[in-house]
């Protein structure tokens, strides 16, 4: 069973779980929710609402336990919504909707559920929630990033949870199992992108947690799935006798607790059959799994993602079973094995490798590179992995030892990462991105106090850090592990000569397929430079311009706030209440704000400070659709027309391009900052627009492509083309279909804004649609209403 499938069944198994805050804490959201808006209602005299929010809870609960789940709890969680929002129970709508989050990832209704993502974050916003630290909020953005991470999105959801961290240090209590839920979902975004060594912590802390806040821990359900996750990521990092005692010990506690016939159940039989297939166990493994396929059937029906990835697991454990000979009766019960194996069963001699395992030994090629000083020669064959990539093994293997060895006790506090300028910090760059500013870099990030104490000398040892490193033919990259020649106080290395420190969010699994994030971002630039990169390679990658120098350098220490004003400005974001700042700032800025990743922020400042400048005020949000609507009626639906008739190529043409840029625009606005991100300078526009339309969760996801269309047909209908001649006979055809186009936009977004309930009027002349938008605007400032 390749890794691919496990990390599949790793995902699906725990989509709607006791390990998920949305299962368990949603009365929490409400309780907290409930606090805010009832204040709200007190001060305005209103009458209270008439949705009872824990009535709905408990029709909620009703229907899982009679296993109806499949068919009755989508309609009811639908009208709940309906019936929320009728009442004005803001307080209560949110509860529903992280109900339905969670509801949703458990049928893999992903595309649904980005409305569901969408609604809750605008909602809480308008509530007032995003700005503080309620229960209510932490609640909210945990069920939001697990929704992320199911999808795949995992981008947004690491910024999602990193956002909760902050949250949840303020609002919950060190036991509180939410803290737990937290865990174990950031646990398995790691295991997803490849970073078993992360997701390992993440789900022992998971583990302490739970542990420490339960009554009986050998009966709880909860621990249960702690010990059921461990066990899968301990399998990935080839753990197996770790693995095994977790997975057994989950079956025991399901046994101890006379819990069987719970859901998640199936959950903990997947796991150790899972574990058993690694064993090479194939009769135990295909009980396990038509055990887990009864329960799922049951509780889910076979319409899910639970049933078909344990359904073709179980097919691959019966194919293994049938070529080693092993039989296994139709009741799933081994002729030679007996029942599944308890606690106690030990290990085979030799853990087995798996079905790829003959595949492993073969040693890949690898190319050496190094990296000089600015003004070092051209730039050399390229670096066969992308930026962000190199970055986090760039930090993993040399940044974070260093800092362990010469700055103990700051290495609580800080935050190291790669955000900023340059295409590597969107993961956009290619081998062509790599002829100036481009090596092994990150940043790290001090608040005023510490880099005032240590800013100066942690600038020098970064700047002394060895940057010779090799990557092989999988794309994994290893550092050579000494100073530089020059260098003067960087950290000892161990043993004679050079040592490797090993990159383990980096490394596969023995006998698998890699599966590693920024690999497969930029595979396709970067993976027939790696073929033929066989021949080490002992030269400078690229010079750095003067650009990336000196105050305007992109990596290396820098303080917080002042890393961010050097971008933005601003040391913090613009205040909610402060549009008019919020306005000053492009789009583009903000995205230099707020893209690339975090690799550590232990004290969860630098990610806060970074979610801040996400965080654009709802009203600051419609105020700009507004204009962009504006843009799009004036330059697409009047004046470009109008230019063609009158044969004035030129003007024709910026109409374009200013129908375009509006465009682009709002549809990362309607998709949302806080969610996508912002639109990137015009560089990176539409890479950025192709990546967000490929989204299974993006809305008008077909405006790129017809926008590029558009910039195609631009050539002929302006000048002509075959034509020849300013508004020749050969444009004609251009012209009209770049009419027609410009008119489906619009359509489409008139029925976007339907669906969000920003209008009811049905013009497609956008510049009529402004003040329906507007009308949503709460604040009475005139700088957000048009004119």
């Amino acid at each position: 069973m390749d890794e691919e499938t496990l990390l599949k069944q790793f995902a699906a198994q725990f989509a709607h779980g006791p390990d998920d805050a949305d299962d368990t804490d949603a009365a929490a959201a409400a309780q907290g929710a409930d606090s805010t808006a009832n204040q709200v209602a007190d001060d305005a005299d209103q009458s209270p609402a008439t949705f009872d929010t824990q009535q709905f809870l408990n029709g909620l609960d009703a229907i899982f336990d009679r296993h109806t789940a499949a068919t009755e709890a989508g309609p009811y969680l639908e009208q709940a919504m309906v019936d929320a929002e009728n009442a004005g129970d803001e307080a209560g709508l949110l509860t529903v909707l992280n109900e339905t989050m969670g509801f949703y990832r458990s049928q893999g209704r992903h595309k649904e559920n980005q409305w569901i993502v969408q609604r809750a974050l605008e909602l809480a916003a308008r509530m007032g929630l995003t700005t503080g630290t309620s229960e209510a909020w932490a609640t909210t953005l945990i069920n939001c990033a697990t929704s992320m991470r199911a999808a795949k999105q995992y981008d947004q959801a690491e910024d999602l949870y990193h956002q909760a961290q902050s949250v949840c240090r303020h609002s919950l209590a060190p036991t509180d199992r939410r803290l737990a839920a937290l865990h174990n979902n950031l646990s398995m975004l790691y295991s997803e992108t490849n970073r078993p060594d992360k997701a390992e912590l993440e789900l022992r802390e998971a583990l302490r947690i739970i542990e420490a806040s339960s009554v009986n821990p050998d009966a709880d359900i909860d621990v249960s799935s702690s010990h059921t996750n461990l066990a899968l990521t301990l399998l990935t990092e080839h753990k197996l006798e770790d693995a095994h005692w977790h997975a057994a010990k989950a079956l025991e506690i399901y046994r101890t607790g006379h819990l069987e016939h719970s859901a998640h159940y199936a959950s903990a039989l997947a796991s150790f059959a899972q574990v058993c297939f690694a064993e090479r166990r194939y009769a135990d493994a295909v009980t396990g799994y038509r055990h887990a396929l009864a329960v799922i059937e049951e509780c889910y029906g076979k319409d899910t993602d639970y049933w078909r990835i344990t359904a073709d697991n179980l097919r691959q454990a019966e194919e293994a079973a049938a070529q080693a000979g092993v039989t296994v009766d139709n009741a799933g019960v081994a002729g030679d094995a007996g029942a599944l194996p308890q606690s106690g069963s030990r290990l085979p001699n030799s853990p087995a490798q798996g079905k790829t395992g003959a595949n492993a030994a073969s040693s890949p090629s690898t190319v050496s590179v190094s990296t000089g000083s600015a003004g070092a020669a051209e730039a050399v064959s390229a670096c066969p992995v992308s930026g962000l990539k190199l970055a986090r093994a760039f930090w993993t293997q040399m940044g974070k030892p260093m800092i362990a060895a010469k700055y103990p006790q700051y290495a609580g506090r800080i935050a190291a990462g790669l955000v900023g300028h340059g295409s590597e910090c969107y993961g956009f760059d290619d081998a062509y991105s790599q002829d100036h500013d481009f090596g092994p870099r990150f940043c790290l990030w001090l608040t005023d106090e510490d880099y005032a104490a240590i800013g100066e000398q942690l600038e020098v040892d970064y700047e002394a850090l060895p940057r010779k490193f090799s990557v092989d033919a999988q794309g994994r990259v290893t550092f050579e592990a000494h100073a530089r020649s020059d260098a003067s106080g960087a950290f000892p290395s161990a043993g004679a000569g050079s040592t490797v420190i090993p990159d383990a969010a980096n490394a596969p699994t023995p006998g698998t397929a890699t599966h590693d994030t920024a690999t497969a971002e930029s595979g396709a630039a970067f993976s027939d430079v790696a073929e033929a990169m066989t021949t080490p390679i002992d030269a400078p990658l690229s010079p750095v311009t003067p650009r990336a120098q000196g105050a305007n350098r992109r990596d290396g220490v820098f303080r917080i706030g002042d890393f961010f004003e050097s971008i933005t400005g601003y040391h913090t974001a613009p205040a909610q209440t402060a549009p008019h700042e919020w306005l000053m700032l492009q789009e583009s800025t903000l995205a230099a704000a707020t893209n690339g990743e975090v690799f550590a922020d232990p004290t969860g400042l630098f990610s806060k400070t970074r979610q801040g400048f996400k965080n654009m005020p709802d009203d600051v949000r419609l105020a700009l659709i507004s204009k962009r609507l504006g843009m799009i009626a004036q330059a697409g639906q009047y004046n470009l027309p109008r230019s063609l008739k009158r044969g004035d190529g030129a003007a024709a043409w910026l109409s374009i391009h200013e129908f375009v840029q509006a465009t682009a625009s709002l549809v990362f606005l309607v998709n949302v900052p806080m969610v996508v991100g912002y639109m990137p300078y015009y560089k990176w526009q539409f890479a950025a627009l192709r990546k967000l339309s490929g989204s299974m969760f993006a809305l008008l996801p077909n405006v790129g492509e017809q926008l590029e269309t558009v910039m195609r047909l631009s050539s002929a209908a302006c000048y002509g083309g075959a034509g020849f001649g300013e508004g020749g006979k050969g444009a004609a055809p251009a012209i009209e279909k770049i009419n027609d186009i410009v008119e489906q936009i619009a359509v489409d977004i008139v029925k976007e804004l339907k669906r969000e309930h920003l209008t009811t009027s049905g013009e497609t002349f956008l510049e009529w649609q402004r003040p329906y938008v507007e009308d949503h605007i709460a604040s009475d400032d005139p700088v957000l209403k048009s004119l």
